[in-house]
């Protein structure tokens, strides 16, 4: 076996990414862990995108952390509306992005992907032309067309999930959330620094943290009336497919590696877990210290163990 490469991997889930970054900020201020340096590739979808590209500029987790706590509330602030909840969905986005949008100017600034080193990506979905679309940091010769993207604007278009914000147009491109095929972008960042980068897949150890996992969505009344906006619940439909998303990647990932090459950090609840809710954020950070705490050690070992998988 050769080098051991080490992918950090954070799924998407709205203002339920402040549980990722606390546990992030746990191993770097109580591990003492240089999370730019223990990773050979960084990935992260929608609001993992923010932690991910976060890391691979160097910004802190805690000020990631700070992020989510100071403006989460202005970030998810609806728009002004004339018409019913239930409906405005159905008319318009809930959110206005340029709160987001001001945020991420702040934390990136004029800072482009092919600025970066490290091996970055960051899932987006094209529905423009209807189908994938991966951002990604000049890691490759055969990358060219993002080396000129603004980090901010990558992280925007992953972050646009239907309903919730407006798509994001990109040089010529529409843009919307990656989650929508890619939540959990571990598979496909494995998949990727297998065939782009040559690493082999005996090789690979993978640390990705989820965004937590309600294991209450619709029940089995059939007695309901099943449109969109009553039975399907609208924005409940869309966090019930990313969630969806997430755990069929991770149960293609557990057949494609061994057990031992993945350490998943993740939650699961029975109340409903939506994304925008940021009255849940001191929940999170106590879920997400609890979690830290208890898998400290396993952490650590995961991440720090010798770099040689021979060794």
């Amino acid at each position: 076996m050769g080098k051991t490469f080490k992918i950090l991997s954070i799924d998407g889930g709205g203002i339920r990414g402040i549980y990722p970054a606390h546990i992030l900020r746990c191993i770097e201020e109580r591990l003492q862990v240089d999370l730019y340096e223990s990773f050979d590739m960084i990935a992260g979808t929608s609001t993992g995108s923010i932690i991910a590209a976060g890391i691979a500029t160097g910004v802190p987790a805690a000020h990631i952390v700070e992020m989510y706590s100071e403006h989460g509330a202005g970030i998810f602030e609806k728009k002004k509306k004339f018409v019913p909840s239930k409906i405005q969905p159905m008319l318009s986005s809930v959110y206005n992005s340029h709160c987001l949008k001001t945020v991420l100017e702040g934390v990136f600034q004029e800072k482009r992907l092919g600025e970066i080193e490290k091996p970055l990506l960051i899932p987006s979905t094209d529905i423009g032309n209807g189908c994938v679309h991966v951002l990604k940091s000049g890691y490759s010769k055969e990358f060219t067309r993002d080396n000129n993207v603004l980090v901010k604007d990558a992280v925007l278009a992953s972050c646009s999930a239907p309903t919730y914000f407006d798509p994001h147009k990109l040089d010529h491109y529409l843009l919307a959330d990656g989650g929508l095929w890619a939540n959990n972008p571990a598979l496909t960042a494995v998949i990727d620094a297998q065939k782009r980068l040559g690493v082999n897949q005996d090789d690979i150890q993978i640390l990705t943290i989820g965004t937590g996992h309600s294991k209450t969505m619709y029940g089995t009344d059939m007695s309901r009336s099943w449109g969109l906006a009553t039975g399907w619940k609208q924005k409940e439909f869309i966090n019930f497919i990313l969630s969806l998303q997430s755990q069929s990647a991770m149960n293609y990932l557990r057949l494609q590696l061994r057990l031992e090459q993945i350490k998943r950090i993740d939650f699961e609840t029975d109340l409903p877990l939506p994304m925008d809710d940021v009255s849940t954020i001191d929940d999170l950070l106590t879920k997400a210290d609890h979690d830290f705490t208890h898998h400290s050690e396993a952490i650590r070992e995961f991440i720090v163990k010798e770099r040689s998988t021979g060794e």
